[in-house]
């Protein structure tokens, strides 16, 4: 698929590219997204160019990732990331962080609801997946404010740099953002 550029009231999400490694290596260097995140740590500047020059543009290319920068219009200023990846047939699984000094805006929200919307409408993904270690209470607020329907947890669920640890799961599903799904879904028989 050929990369895309979206924008919701307050921010552009567009791929990054090798002009954003240096920006990408900073924010990386903060110790909460090393801990939360499954990104290598120490993180090194080669890993920002691996990610800005080669994963970010490989995902897009052979449709397995769809990864934005998440920026501020006016300033140009980072302050986030986020990706959707797909993981079966017709379900991606959305991964993000936030800057440190960005934290707390209702930025990284807004870019869950605007790439999920976006996933909806424009791929033949049906079910959005969030998975977050438990603990990660950050996370879980944005999936929560997002919509997301927290579902439990799984045992092992998540391997961090070689640890296996509980992680929460939640979905988003085009009905929740009041989209049409691609496919008929047939929820479970409520029992009382």
């Amino acid at each position: 698929m050929d990369p895309v550029t979206l924008t919701s009231e307050r921010l552009l999400l567009r791929p990054v590219g090798p002009h954003d490694t240096d920006a990408v290596y900073d924010a990386c260097q903060d110790p909460d997204i090393q801990r939360w995140t499954t990104i290598p740590s120490p993180y090194l500047r080669e890993h920002a160019a691996g990610f800005t020059e080669q994963m970010v543009p490989d995902g897009w290319a052979d449709s397995s990732t769809f990864t934005f920068g998440v920026f501020l219009p006016a300033s140009g200023d980072l302050v986030g990331m986020i990706g959707i990846t797909m993981r079966s047939l017709g379900v991606g699984e959305i991964g993000f962080w936030a800057t440190k000094e960005h934290r707390g805006n209702g930025y990284t929200t807004e870019a869950a609801v605007t790439t999920s919307r976006w996933v909806f409408t424009d791929t033949t993904i049906d079910r959005v997946e969030w998975r977050a270690e438990v603990g990660n209470t950050g996370s879980r607020a944005v999936a929560e404010r997002a919509g997301f329907s927290i579902e439990g947890v799984l045992r092992s669920g998540i391997n961090n740099k070689g640890v296996r640890r509980d992680c929460w799961v939640g979905s988003l599903l085009p009905s929740d953002l009041g989209l049409p799904s691609t496919a008929p879904y047939l929820p479970a028989p409520q029992r009382d």
